[in-house]
């Protein structure tokens, strides 16, 4: 099989993972905690699938009108402490036919790289979790403290490309279920900007953002190549 492109960067909560939204739940509750006021949903909806502490820090200021960093990193530590113990309690899953898919597209020599807003030590413990390891289940990490901006810039995307060996952009399937993570595969250049309807963007979210393909799930990446 020859496929039409040579990476699947790959979002992780929504896309390939479900952790049933405990991820917006607990920055919601960090940020209103600490802003001593409810966060609006249109304002949490506006930084899902960016940087964690970068959406602490952008939802702090809607709230508050600053964001100290010491405000931002006290936030940040009590989002991290909520998300792990809502992940003790239920923990994370491959969402639906995404561990098979996944399979599929490495058998058809494309490579598979999971690009993501958490940091790398909540990323590495959900992938723990969900007994899924790089090289084994999938090509590579890329994580939002690895690189300068987090969505929509396209940073996230680019790593993944020299992670996988992989130069040109037309080469490249994106793949999301936020409006940021389609804005991002648009600013990569990324040929492929896919949507899915499995987490946390509606279809008339992502509708809204430029995109190639919207699916029901990452499930049915492999019918693209």
């Amino acid at each position: 099989m020859n496929a039409s492109f040579d990476l699947a960067a790959l979002d992780m909560a929504g896309t390939t993972v479900q952790e049933g939204g405990a991820v917006y739940a607990a920055l919601e509750q960090a940020v209103a905690g600490h802003a001593g006021r409810p966060v609006p949903a249109a304002a949490l909806r506006r930084w899902t699938g960016t940087d964690k502490r970068e959406a602490a820090a952008g939802l702090l200021t809607e709230l508050t009108g600053a964001a100290p960093a010491a405000d931002v990193d006290a936030v940040y530590a009590d989002f991290a402490g909520r998300l792990g113990e809502a992940y003790a309690t239920v923990p994370p899953v491959p969402l639906p036919g995404v561990a098979d898919a996944i399979a599929a597209l490495r058998a058809a020599g494309v490579k598979v790289v999971l690009q993501t807003g958490y940091a790398r030590d909540i990323a590495e413990s959900i992938l723990a979790a969900m007994d899924w390891t790089v090289g084994g289940t999938v090509d590579g990490l890329v994580t939002s403290d690895e690189v300068p901006a987090g969505r929509p810039a396209p940073y996230l995307i680019f790593r993944a490309m020299e992670l996988a060996g992989v130069t040109s952009v037309d080469r490249v399937l994106v793949a999301g279920d936020t409006p940021n993570d389609l804005a991002a595969g648009r600013n990569a250049g990324a040929r492929f900007v896919v949507g899915v309807l499995s987490g946390a963007g509606s279809a008339a979210d992502l509708g809204a953002e430029r995109h190639t393909h919207l699916l029901p799930s990452a499930a049915r990446l492999p019918a693209l190549l």
